[in-house]
C-alpha cells in the first residue's frame, strides 16, 4: 500500500490499484492543489507500474466528493484581482492556465491507457463528477445518499473541467442541457438511464464490481477518441438540433431573464464544442470558463452562495470559547403551524421534542403537522416508514410545562401578541433550570422589549423561523440588547444541528429580512397607485430576478398580516411611517372586498380551485387610472425593486443592525430569493460601485419619492471609493459576536 496525504494506493493481486480519497480532518472529500498534485502522482505511478492493470478510484468517506474547495476557489478570485490590478492582459492568461489546470489533469486520466473506473458511494457534485466522467467506467450504489449533479451554475459558474463536453457526448443534448443550466442531482438511476453512468449496484458490491468491469476488458479509451464517435441523438447538424439548438436560448431567457451569464455560456460550450474535436472543445470550454470567472456575477455568487454561505453555516458568527451546545430535550411552545413544523424539523435532526399548547388536542393538532410531512415524505421515497415512524416518536405533545423541566432549550411560538408571549415567558420559566436557554420566535416584536418580561434577559435570544419550515434555509438570530454569549452560541448550535443557515441581526422592528421584503412589497403598492398594471410590476419583478412578484409575495404572507403590520407602525411609531394612500389601498382589499390573499382564495390574486393556476384579479385595474404600458419603462420598475431593498439593507447596516456583510447578502437570498445573480443586496451595491448607486439612488428618489434618496453612510462610502466588503471586513476584524 501506498499512502499519500489525501488517498491510500492498493494494488490486488489482478493488478487492479485501488485508490481512496480519504482527507484527513475533513467531513467531506474536496478538490485542493494539494489533492491535484497527489492525483498527477498516483497517474504517474500507475502509468509508469507495468504491474497495474486498472485503477479503481473511491471514496474512503460516506461521501464522494462535494466538488472544489472553498480556498482554492477563493484563491483564484484573489489571483485575479490583484494581477488584473498589474497587468489585464496578463491576469486573463494566468486564470486561463489556472482554469484548466484540472481539465488537463482529467484529460490525462482519459489517455492514461490504462482503464480508470469511478465508484461512486454517496454525493458526487461538480469537479468530482467532471472527475469521473473522465474515467472509463463509472458506477453508482444503489443508495438515496448518491446524488449526481454539475451544480456549478448555482453558484454564478458552469461545469468547466470538461464536464459541457464530456455530459453532451454522453447524453442526448436536451438532457445535458437541462441538467447543467438547472443544476438539477440526479438519482443513480437516473444518470444511468441519460447514459452517465455505466452500473447501479448495492453499495456493498460497489468496489467489487467496478474491479470486475476492469477484468471484463474495459477499454481505456474514451468514446469520443474512437474513430467514427457520433454523439447521442447525432450531433448538431440534425433535425432534432435544429428544433432544440434556436430555441435553447429563447428558453432559458425565458426562465432566467438573461441574469446568468454562467448559465449561457453553457449553451455555447455544448452548440460549439459538440462540432468540434474533443481537445478542441475542452479549450473553448476553458476560454469561457475563464471568461465567466472575470464576471461580476460569478464573483458575488460564489462568495455569498458557496463561501460566505459555507462559513456561516459552520458557525463563523458563534462566540468563541463557549462550549458547544448538546441537546438531549427541546420544548416548543404553541403547536400552530409555524410551531409545529418547528416541531417536526428538530425531530428530523434526532432530538426529542415536547410540543406544547393549551390542551392536549390542540398539541395532538401540532403533531398531526408532522405526521402529514412524515406521510408524505415515505410516499414519495424520501424518507424510510420505518425512519418516519422513529422521527414522530421523538415528537411528545402535551399541554403540561413541567415537561419542560430538563428541556435544554425552550422555543417558544405563539402568537404574535406581547401580552400572550408574556405569559409563556413566565410559565416556562416557573419550570426550567437555571441554565436553560429561552427563544422567541416572532417576526416583528423586537426581542429585547419581550426579554423585560424574563427573569434571566442574558439567556433570552430571538430566533425568527420562516414559512414553511421544513423548505426554508434561513433562521435569523436575534440579539436582544442583554442577550449574553452562551444564548447566541445554544442558538448557533440549534440552527446548525437542524441543518438551516444562521444570520445575526441586532434588535430592531422587522429584523433584517421582513424590513426588506416590506420594502419591495411597499414599492409595489406606490406602482400600482401610479398606475402600473399589475402584471408588468410581476413580470418586471421576475425579470429583475426575483422568484415571485412582489404582489403574489404579499398574497403568501397573507394582505390582513400587511394591515396589522401597518396599524402596529401607526400605533408605535405615528401617523408619519405609513404612507395613507398604502393604507387605504389595503383596508379596501381586506376590509371592503374580504381580500386576504392565497389563505382565503382571494387577495391580490384569484385562486380558483386545482387544477388551475391563480391569475392576477381583474378587479385591481379599476383602483387606479391604468398608464398604457407603453408610457412605463420596464427597467426602471426592475431598479425600483431591487434598489429599494438593497437600500434597506444598507439602512440595517448604518443602524448597526446586520454588522456582517455576509449575512446581509446570505439573509436576502435564502430569506426572500433576492436576485441570486447578484450575491446578494450588499453585493448588489458594491457590484455596480457605491459611487453607481449613490447616483442611480438620486435619479430615483428625484422622481419617485425620498424613500429613495440615499444615506449618509451610502455617500460616504461613495465618496472614499470604499465597498462593504472592504469597509465592513468579516474576515479582518476578529469579531465572532455582534
Amino acid at each position: 500500500m501506498t499512502t499519500y496525504t489525501n488517498f491510500t494506493v492498493e494494488t490486488d493481486t489482478d493488478g487492479i490499484a485501488l485508490v481512496t480519497w480519504d482527507m484527513p480532518e475533513k467531513s467531506m472529500n474536496v478538490f485542493t492543489a494539494e489533492v491535484m498534485d497527489e492525483l498527477e502522482a498516483i497517474l504517474k505511478a500507475t502509468v509508469a507500474d507495468a504491474g497495474v492493470k486498472g485503477v479503481v478510484f473511491t471514496s474512503g468517506k460516506s461521501s464522494f466528493s462535494g466538488g472544489a474547495d472553498l480556498t482554492m476557489i477563493r484563491g483564484l478570485f484573489s489571483l485575479l484581482h490583484e494581477e488584473q490590478a498589474k497587468d489585464p492582459q496578463a491576469a486573463k492568461q494566468k486564470l486561463f492556465d489556472v482554469a484548466g489546470r484540472m481539465t488537463w489533469l482529467f484529460r490525462a486520466i482519459e489517455t492514461n491507457g490504462k482503464p480508470w473506473v469511478s465508484a461512486i458511494n454517496g454525493t458526487c457534485m461538480g469537479g468530482a463528477f467532471e472527475l469521473s466522467l473522465a474515467c472509463h467506467g463509472r458506477v453508482a450504489a444503489n443508495s438515496k445518499s448518491v446524488k449526481i449533479a454539475l451544480p456549478e451554475v448555482k453558484v454564478g459558474i458552469f461545469p468547466g473541467a470538461g464536464g459541457t463536453q464530456r455530459v453532451s457526448r454522453l447524453a442526448n443534448a436536451q438532457d445535458a442541457l437541462q441538467m447543467m443550466t438547472t443544476g438539477q442531482s440526479l438519482t443513480p438511476q437516473r444518470a444511468k438511464a441519460m447514459g452517465l453512468i455505466h452500473q447501479v449496484v448495492e453499495p456493498g458490491e460497489l468496489v467489487t464490481a467496478a474491479k470486475q468491469m476492469i477484468k471484463d476488458g474495459l477499454k481505456p479509451v474514451a468514446p469520443w477518441d474512437e474513430k467514427g464517435f457520433k454523439a447521442p441523438g447525432g450531433g448538431v447538424w440534425t433535425p432534432a438540433a435544429a428544433q432544440l439548438f434556436p430555441a435553447a436560448p429563447a428558453i432559458l431567457r425565458r426562465e432566467t431573464a438573461g441574469n446568468y451569464p454562467g448559465a449561457l455560456a453553457i449553451l455555447k460550450c455544448v452548440y460549439e464544442g459538440l462540432q468540434l474535436p474533443f481537445e478542441t472543445a475542452l479549450k473553448v470550454e476553458q476560454r469561457y470558463f475563464t471568461q465567466i470567472l472575470g464576471t461580476t456575477e460569478a464573483f458575488s455568487m460564489i462568495r455569498s452562495l458557496f463561501i460566505s454561505m459555507q462559513e456561516l453555516g459552520k458557525g463563523a458568527r458563534r462566540p468563541a470559547g463557549v462550549e458547544k451546545s448538546e441537546f438531549k430535550k427541546i420544548g416548543v411552545i404553541g403547536a400552530g403551524f409555524m410551531g409545529a413544523s418547528i416541531a417536526y424539523v428538530t425531530a428530523a435532526a434526532g432530538i426529542p421534542v415536547v410540543l406544547i399548547d393549551r390542551d392536549q388536542e390542540a398539541a395532538n393538532k401540532g403533531k398531526a403537522v408532522s405526521e402529514k410531512l412524515v406521510a408524505d415524505s415515505v410516499a414519495k421515497g424520501r424518507m424510510t416508514k420505518e425512519e418516519g415512524e422513529k422521527l414522530l416518536s421523538l415528537v411528545t405533545p402535551t399541554p403540561d410545562y413541567q415537561t419542560l423541566a430538563d428541556a435544554d432549550l425552550v422555543i417558544e411560538a405563539v402568537f404574535e401578541d406581547r401580552a400572550v408571549k408574556k405569559a409563556v415567558i413566565e410559565q416556562v420559566e416557573a419550570v426550567i433550570r437555571p441554565a436553560t436557554i429561552f427563544a422567541s420566535n416572532t417576526s416583528t416584536l423586537p426581542i429585547t422589549g419581550l426579554a423585560e418580561n424574563s427573569k434571566r434577559p442574558d439567556q433570552f435570544v430571538g430566533v425568527h423561523f420562516f414559512s414553511p419550515v421544513e423548505k426554508m434555509m434561513l433562521t435569523e438570530v436575534i440579539l436582544g440588547e442583554k442577550t449574553g454569549d452562551r444564548a447566541l452560541a445554544t442558538a448557533l448550535d440549534f440552527v446548525a444541528k437542524i441543518k438551516k443557515t444562521p444570520i445575526v441581526v441586532n434588535d430592531t422592528r422587522g429584523f433584517f429580512v421582513n424590513r426588506c421584503v416590506f420594502r419591495y412589497i411597499n414599492e409595489a403598492y406606490d406602482m400600482l397607485i401610479e398606475g402600473v398594471p399589475a402584471a408588468m410590476i410581476e413580470n418586471a419583478a421576475k425579470m429583475a430576478g426575483m422568484p415571485v412578484g412582489p404582489l403574489s409575495l404579499n398574497d403568501e404572507v397573507a394582505v390582513d398580516l400587511s394591515q396589522k403590520i401597518m396599524k402596529a407602525s401607526i400605533a408605535d411609531l405615528g401617523e408619519a411611517s405609513v404612507k395613507p394612500a398604502h393604507m387605504a389601498l389595503i383596508d379596501k382589499l381586506v376590509n371592503d372586498l374580504d381580500r386576504r390573499g392565497r389563505k382565503n382564495g382571494q387577495g391580490f390574486y384569484d385562486y380558483p380551485p386545482k387544477p388551475a393556476k391563480k391569475s392576477l384579479w381583474p378587479g385591481l385595474k379599476d383602483f387606479y387610472p391604468q398608464k398604457p404600458a407603453a408610457e412605463v419603462d420596464v427597467d426602471t420598475l426592475k431598479q425600483r425593486l431591487l434598489v429599494t431593498i438593497a437600500l434597506e439593507a444598507a439602512r440595517t447596516v448604518e443602524e448597526g443592525i446586520v454588522t456582517d456583510p455576509r449575512e446581509a447578502d446570505v439573509g436576502s437570498i435564502l430569506g426572500f430569493g433576492f436576485a441570486p445573480y447578484t450575491g446578494g443586496t450588499l453585493s448588489y451595491i458594491d457590484g455596480m460601485g457605491v459611487k453607481t448607486f449613490v447616483a442611480l439612488c438620486e435619479k430615483l428618489a428625484a422622481k419617485y419619492g425620498e424613500h429613495f434618496a440615499p444615506t449618509p453612510l451610502l455617500k460616504d462610502m461613495a465618496a472614499k471609493g470604499e465597498t462593504f466588503y472592504g469597509r465592513f471586513d468579516p474576515y479582518g476584524q476578529g469579531r465572532v459576536a455582534a
